[in-house]
């Protein structure tokens, strides 16, 4: 299942049925997971750690050392799950002191010429379309999917089943559940098809619906808009979800359409 023009390092740790096609390059401290597809062309460098059945297209550049001025050789890894595609000419750094690991969780899609730097996060299902750039230190979780072109500032926070439109620029933390837009970007409704296609009922939906027309309409600072929430709903997976990630925002919410055109 290994080319005979693939270069792997004899110290490299290969699953069972895993296939890797000619002119590809595999360091040594390497793990790949039973049933994974590395395609022509693609260089895994040390740190790398890929799991089961995943596939990568060529082109693509999986742990690489971090674009990062302080990075000073320190020993750190990139960690992929399993079932994740990463399209072709792809670039996925390793961490650096700051985490130690960048991690790309199972089941997403990294599409061509997506850039993940050090440290990120990508949860479970994600989808980065193509040729979005993500800078180090981000993290997107659960189901979130960003659309092509889009560039995101370091150390913004993505939040579960939110939507990201084509060509943005992310430099706030985007709340769970929402569809994000416009420039600056912005809050313009709830990730509603997604949420629909996911399985969520009709009064969830209500709910989170509710929940942000009280945080982005009702004229309140966030503080007082969150008090508000807490008040009138009652606790649920995801009130709970939305009020914890408002509180711990460190680089603040993106701002509601309104407010942007005021």
């Amino acid at each position: 299942m290994i080319h005979q023009l693939a270069v792997v390092h004899p110290k490299a740790e290969i699953g069972e049925n895993v296939t890797i096609e000619p002119f590809t390059t595999i360091s040594a401290d390497v793990k790949i997971g039973e049933g994974t597809w590395i395609g022509p062309n693609v260089t895994i460098m040390d740190g790398a750690r890929i799991g089961k059945n995943c596939k990568i297209f060529p082109g693509a550049v999986i742990s690489a050392i971090p674009q990062d001025l302080k990075f000073k050789g320190e020993y750190t890894t990139l960690e992929v799950g399993d079932n994740t595609t990463v399209r072709e000419c792809c670039t996925l750094n390793r961490g650096t002191a700051a985490k130690g690991k960048t991690v790309i969780k199972n089941n997403c899609l990294l599409m061509t010429y997506t850039h993940i730097a050090h440290d990120c996060e990508i949860g479970n299902n994600c989808i980065v379309g193509n040729a979005a750039q993500i800078a180090g230190e981000v993290v997107m979780e659960d189901f979130a999917i960003l659309s092509g072109l889009s560039g995101v500032h370091q150390f913004v926070r993505i939040g579960q089943h939110s939507f990201i439109s084509g060509a943005s620029r992310v430099g706030k933390d985007v709340p769970p559940y929402t569809i994000a837009a416009h420039d600056p970007l912005s809050y313009v409704g709830i990730n509603l098809v997604g949420l629909q296609r996911r399985g969520f009922e009709k009064q969830t939906l209500k709910e989170i619906r509710d929940i942000y027309r009280i945080l982005y309409q009702s004229k309140l600072n966030y503080s007082n808009a969150i008090l508000k929430i807490e008040a009138q709903f009652s606790q649920s997976e995801e009130r709970d979800a939305i009020i914890n990630f408002v509180k711990n925002s460190e680089r603040g919410i993106m701002k509601g359409f309104n407010e942007m055109k005021v």
